[in-house]
């Protein structure tokens, strides 16, 4: 190649990168966010307990959670109103207000225990006071979200997502047998026993979880909302079609993210917390503290930076999303785009969500502990809020002539029995005994 065209070839590839990493937004942050420190808490134990045996989950729970995240970014987009703004205006709020209470319990304590493995990890790596970790992550989350700018907020948020990668990168450098990682990923293995079914909602809960749902909704109607050029799609349909293209690209990609490092951590910890009877994990940090004298130092730094990279990711999306919810289903002024003084009751509610996060991390209960369960309660509570999605997205009063119809809203309530079933097993073999 010419030497003098070589500069503007690699400057047009630059340019296309650009462009494209921009499309990108509410899909790609809401799947990275799933990766957040309670969900590399309950992949890591998964591995530890279970093995490879149970990364068939990711592939299963891709399509599920792309169909319902598209679904709940198409309801934002047409309406120009999040899950909670739709449901109260549609149901009233009598349908809302108890998952929403669950809601910002569930957020809170997943909050307290990223907080909490953050602060964990900071300290594997340079010592000090965890509890102080804690307040200063927690601080810079609530500060960061409330006086930045939107679109610069948005554009740390997108470039935070790389520091799943870490997560890659650790599977690298650990010996994992190839045939028992593809039978583990390709080949279900299935138990009727409660800590399999309940290990199994667990992965969902925090795979498939309420508070993405109403993320990518809100994100997709703030996106709307501070563009000028932008009205709700159901005031101009013909633009639906361009639109619903970079929604599924957005999520497709986001949700390929999220499982591909939830595998990687599976992975990970199976093939050296699992093969050397290291299974009682309770919490990311203790994945990461129990590597070193497995897979040595490069893997439990590795794995504690991938910790503090993605906690600062997700813990301003779940008290996002609270606010989102509570705000939403209030109808106060409601958007990250908006100064603190327009909307003073959705950032009052943000904050509040953020300091109750840290507040449990001094109180008696251990929120590291409380990490798992919290991801249980998501799974719980994810299948009546999917129920009400599944119904927004199919009355014309809603979407207009834009109703959610074929191969998706079918794969939407796939999505949601799927999840139901699991629940209804969990809680059959713990209260009746396990069959097996």
């Amino acid at each position: 190649m010419d030497a003098t065209l070589q500069p503007k070839v690699q400057k047009r590839a630059s340019f296309r990168l650009r462009r494209f990493f921009s499309t990108l937004g509410p899909g790609l942050i809401t799947g990275a966010s799933d990766d957040d420190p309670s969900g590399i808490g309950t992949y890591s134990q998964a591995g530890a307990q279970l093995g490879f045996g149970v990364g068939w989950t990711m592939l299963l729970t891709y399509p599920l959670m792309t169909a319902i995240q598209e679904i709940s970014a198409r309801i934002g987009r047409v309406t120009g109103h999040g899950i909670a703004g739709n449901v109260c205006r549609n149901f009233g709020p009598v349908y809302i207000w108890g998952l929403v209470l669950l809601l910002f319990i569930a957020n809170s304590i997943n909050i307290a225990a990223d907080l909490g493995a953050m602060g964990d990890a900071l300290r594997l790596i340079i010592g000090g006071p965890a509890i102080g970790y804690v307040v200063f992550f927690g601080a810079i989350s609530i500060l960061a979200q409330i006086f930045f700018d939107y679109q610069r907020y948005v554009s740390v948020l997108k470039w935070l997502t790389l520091s799943l990668f870490a997560y890659v990168i650790a599977l690298a450098v650990v010996k994992v047998p190839p045939m028992e990682a593809l039978k583990g990923a390709l080949i279900p293995r299935l138990s009727l026993d409660a800590a399999f079914l309940t290990t199994l909602v667990a992965i969902l809960g925090t795979t498939i979880s309420p508070y993405l749902f109403i993320w990518q909704s809100s994100q997709e109607a703030e996106e709307q909302r501070i563009d000028p050029d932008k009205r709700p799609l159901k005031q101009e349909p013909s633009k639906a079609p361009k639109e619903y293209r970079r929604i599924r690209l957005d999520t497709l990609i986001g949700m390929a993210c999220s499982n591909l490092i939830g595998l990687s951590i599976i992975f990970t910890t199976a093939a050296t917390l699992h093969a050397n009877g290291k299974t009682d994990i309770q919490s990311s940090a203790q994945a990461a503290e129990a590597l070193r004298p497995i897979a040595g130092p490069l893997a439990e730094l590795i794995f504690a930076l991938g910790i503090i990279g993605t906690g600062l990711l997700a813990v301003p999306v779940l008290a996002g999303a609270t606010a989102y919810a509570i705000s939403e289903g209030r109808r106060w002024k409601v958007g990250l785009s908006r100064k603190p003084r327009e909307a003073v009751a959705f950032y009052s509610v943000l904050g509040f969500s953020g300091l109750c996060g840290i507040g449990l991390n001094f109180t008696p209960l251990d929120p590291i502990q409380a990490l798992y369960w919290s991801a249980v309660v998501n799974g719980v509570l994810a299948a009546p809020v999917m129920v009400i999605l599944m119904l927004l997205a199919r009355r014309p009063k809603v979407m207009g002539k834009l109703i959610v119809t074929g191969p998706l809203y079918w794969l939407g309530w796939a999505s949601t029995a799927a999840m139901g079933f699991c629940i209804v097993g969990m809680i059959a073999t713990t209260f009746m005994g396990s069959p097996v």
